[in-house]
């Protein structure tokens, strides 16, 4: 039996490997009583170190599949947990993940057509569409909107300022308070000046500060708004921030990595009013599109822009084989090897469509308003604020900065819960993002009570 997985024995291969695979995941998962594995890094890196014994062995084990499956599966934090809550960090779906593992046993690679041609189809088709998507079905943007497959926020808001610089040939950035981090680390290894930063007083941009930064600077600028922070969900004044943007001659890039699958929910779309106005935009579908990681996009709303990415290597994109027709892949990317993580969102979008990916959306920005109303209720817990989409920050009342921690630790040290830390308004909150459709009101309760019962009194 050919040991790969691809070509006439392919399928052969497979089948008992993913028994096992499926057999491994079970058995590991089974060994943990929460979301993550008790006894912290410590213990859990002791327990996969006697697992994996030496990582290169002279012979080899037939059951190191088995193996080191149950043992990560064993050591995992587990997004489908309805207490991980941590992070923007989903529990893919199946159809998916399904669709991950056939674009992995096909292997195309997505830098030349006779690689991957099909694949190379699929992605044209499906990234013009999310970019209609994030800027009208109809006129002028339809025809001119594009979007790259990155992988993720960080890849994308660092590919907007390369084409912000490339068009300018200088720019300044200007970014809030709330800003991710990846926009600031993209101006180093850009070589830009340092990004100006103006206020976020209640966790959003200050439009009137960013006039002022606007009027009193030499540009020329990028502006960088938020759709979705990453410690609070909030949503920037779009609108205000693009008609600035306008009035100052300013290019507009908004990170909408978390706040971008509002787009499919007909009830919270209009939260990113604003979005189209801005010339780039990150949408990152392992967050609020229940993918496999990596599944990020860079939208722009005029495909030219991305002509300084153009590259020629004689190998890949041959001038005669373009000019007979073979497409062109590598001004797609950096990158020149990359998969074909189209695929998975692909599927993903045919098998739910907007409906059923918006109701999704819906359930749990409805969880998050249920688990605040639960908070806001409770005479021991602090509410910070209503959600804008899915994100809830909360603390013990009258609990300190340090046991706030300390009961954050502990709940991840025992791997009962998984919660996130958030600093706002000078306080150190508990933050809980809710990303899992299927939690129930239950779980929710029994979170809150975790919680109260780590926290002394």
């Amino acid at each position: 039996m050919s040991p790969l997985a691809s070509g006439p024995q392919g399928p052969t291969t497979l089948r008992p490997l993913l028994t096992t695979v499926l057999d491994a995941l079970t058995a590991g998962a089974a060994t943990r009583d929460g979301p993550l594995p008790a006894g912290g890094p410590t213990e859990v890196a002791a327990r996969l170190r006697e697992a994996l014994g030496d990582p290169l062995p002279d012979h080899g084990d037939e059951d190191a599949l088995r193996t080191l499956v149950q043992a990560l599966a064993a050591g995992a934090a587990d997004p489908a947990d309805p207490l991980c809550t941590a992070h923007l960090h989903c529990p893919p779906l199946a159809v998916a993940t399904a669709a991950d593992l056939a674009a992995s046993v096909l292997n195309p690679s997505l830098d030349s057509w006779d690689q991957a041609p099909a694949a190379s189809e699929l992605e044209t088709l499906v990234t013009r569409a999310l970019a209609a998507e994030v800027y009208g079905e109809t006129g002028q943007a339809r025809s001119a909107g594009d979007a790259l497959v990155t992988t993720g926020g960080t890849e994308s808001n660092q590919l907007a300022l390369l084409l912000a610089r490339e068009h300018h040939g200088h720019t300044q950035l200007i970014c809030a308070e709330n800003a991710h981090h990846s926009l600031r680390r993209a101006t180093w290894l850009l070589g830009l000046p340092e990004p100006v930063t103006v206020p976020a007083p209640a966790g959003t941009m200050d439009p009137a500060a960013l006039g002022e930064a606007l009027t009193a600077l030499p540009g020329p600028f990028l502006v960088a708004a938020t759709a979705g922070t990453t410690d609070a969900g909030l949503i920037d004044p779009l609108p205000d921030i693009a008609t600035l943007c306008e009035t100052h001659g300013a290019r507009l890039h908004i990170d909408a990595a978390y706040g971008g699958g509002l787009l499919f929910s007909a009830r919270h779309r209009s939260k990113l009013d604003g979005l189209a106005r801005a010339h780039t935009v990150t949408l990152d579908l392992h967050k609020l599109g229940w993918q496999p990681i990596a599944a990020g996009l860079l939208a722009v709303r005029d495909r030219h822009d991305l002509a300084p990415l153009g590259h020629h290597a004689d190998y890949l994109n041959a001038d005669d084989d373009t000019e007979a027709g073979l497409p062109d892949l590598l001004g797609r990317s950096l990158r020149t090897t990359r998969r074909p993580d189209i695929l998975k969102i692909a599927v993903t979008l045919k098998t739910l469509g907007r409906t059923g990916l918006g109701a999704l959306v819906d359930r749990v920005c409805e969880q998050a308003a249920e688990f605040a109303e639960l908070i806001h209720r409770h005479p021991r817990f602090e509410l910070h604020d209503r959600p804008t989409i899915s994100t809830v920050l909360f603390r013990p009342t009258d609990a300190t900065d340090d046991t706030v921690a300390a009961v954050r630790r502990t709940l991840l040290t025992e791997g009962r819960a998984v919660l996130g830390r958030a600093r706002l308004d000078n306080r150190l909150w508990l933050k809980a993002t809710l990303l899992n459709p299927h939690t129930g009101a239950d779980d929710l309760a029994a979170l809150l009570k975790l919680v109260e019962g780590h926290t002394p009194r």
